[in-house]
């Protein structure tokens, strides 16, 4: 049996496939990319914003031609659309064989099983606790790198997410299940570890009674093998001082964070439930590149939330300008079904809020512009990522650059060079959002 997964949607789901992938290994199935070919086709799904759902739906309704004349014999649909939509897909698209909600996927050999058996099959935990899964991750990103989910869930409640209706409340992974999947993963030839989480900054609050992340960093620091450790997904509000120094004593944590802010105007971000102010983005910005001068900051922005106008955008372009964040991605607002904001009377138009959007984008181009060609005569270790084809020409990326979402260095070298390996290259040039290096 061949079985085929897509997987949609952000990394801490590209997990939950990773491991329904060595779950259906170990129970000797075969994997194919091609869905021709494929008995049975796996869609883990995305609904956090409106381009995410329909995209899942479609790649659903895809897959169902092939679950009705081609050679699938079973359609499963797992992850957050499933969670979300359950009644609906079994009524709209009665190619679906089984349906998982998001703390289910350990269920997926048993749906195998089932479906192929002829039965219709649903599992739907409550949202509490956490998968149970012996066997280890297949990866799918190459193997040199590799994302480590420490928590599930979220208690924010933004009023612009879903999140927490369809992930549950905040659950942290103890220290030493994370410490010997760490292990395993360097076993793997894992070097670069990813922490990923809804948030991460809030990692072991329901564990230990305390933030816990500075712990976790301290311990997987000790690991042979991994030489970088990633954060992503820090809410700035809980960001503290043991977290801190966690990051400049452990040589393999990068200085690097994401913070996704989503906005700098003051009622903006109170309509949107955050916990911070202008005033407090400003404070943790200035204290981080204090305490840490080389730290590279990566944050994300919403544009076209309800309520706001032109005197909030330009209040959102003048702190992007101040800030000078080093990695910046904006959206437009997407309103979520059951959620408060998509209630709000005023709705922003969508040609508004892609304007805004662009005028933001705008901006941090001439910010990582100015940035990059202050970058240059540096000398940075990088990983390589790959060679350009026909070329002696590789690809890579410095500590203040995580995979698929920030730039790349390309370093022209006769030297013979690996993904993975580790390189100390000078800074020769700069694009908008890459470099060009040599090694040093």
């Amino acid at each position: 049996m061949k079985i085929l997964f897509v997987s949609l949607g952000c990394d801490k789901n590209l997990v939950d496939t990773e491991y329904m992938l060595g779950i259906l290994g170990n129970e000797g199935y075969a994997f194919t990319d091609d869905e021709q070919e494929a008995d049975i086709i796996v869609i883990n799904t995305c609904c956090f914003i409106n381009d995410a759902k329909e995209e899942s739906i479609n790649t659903i309704l895809e897959m169902a031609e092939y679950r009705e004349s081609g050679n699938c014999k079973a359609l499963i649909v797992t992850g957050c659309l499933a969670q979300r939509y359950q009644e609906e897909i079994e009524k709209e698209i009665p190619q679906v064989d089984a349906i998982l909600g998001t703390n289910s996927y350990d269920a997926i050999a048993e749906a195998v099983k089932n479906v192929l058996g002829g039965s219709h099959y649903e599992n739907f935990k409550t949202l509490e606790g956490l998968p149970a899964v012996s066997a280890k991750r297949s990866l799918t990103t190459g193997g040199h790198y590799a994302h480590l989910k420490i928590a599930e869930g979220c208690n924010k409640h933004c009023t612009y997410c879903i999140i927490p209706k369809i992930r549950g409340e905040y659950r942290s992974i103890p220290i030493e299940e994370l410490v010997e999947s760490a292990r395993e993963l360097a076993a793997q030839g894992v070097k670069e570890l990813i922490l990923v989480a809804q948030e991460t900054t809030l990692y072991g609050i329901d564990l230990y009674g305390e933030k816990s992340l500075y712990r976790l960093l301290d311990e997987l620091n000790k690991i042979e093998g991994i030489y970088w450790i990633r954060i992503l997904y820090c809410y700035p509000e809980e960001i503290d001082d043991k977290l801190i120094a966690s990051i400049k004593r452990n040589e393999k944590v990068c200085h690097y964070l994401d913070l996704p802010i989503q906005h700098a105007d003051d009622m903006i971000l109170k309509r949107m439930g955050r916990r911070t102010s202008q005033a407090d983005l400003r404070s943790i910005v200035t204290k981080l590149r204090t305490d840490i001068p080389d730290i590279a900051l990566r944050t994300t922005l919403i544009c076209g939330f309800p309520g706001e106008t032109e005197k909030e955008h330009e209040s959102l372009m003048y702190f992007i300008n101040e800030m000078e964040f080093d990695r910046l991605g904006a959206f437009t607002y997407s309103p979520e079904e059951d959620t408060p904001a998509a209630a709000f009377d005023d709705q922003v138009d969508e040609e508004q809020k892609k304007q805004w959007q662009q005028e933001v984008m705008e901006l941090q181009e001439e910010v990582i512009i100015d940035a990059n060609e202050r970058m240059i005569g540096r000398e940075l270790y990088c990983m390589i990522e790959g060679q350009v084809s026909g070329e002696n020409t590789y690809v890579g990326r410095t500590y203040r650059d995580a995979p698929d979402i920030d730039g790349y260095i390309f370093i022209d070298t006769d030297e013979t060079l690996m993904s993975g390996d580790f390189v100390k290259v000078r800074v020769t040039g700069a694009y908008e959002y890459d470099l060009i290096g040599e090694i040093a």
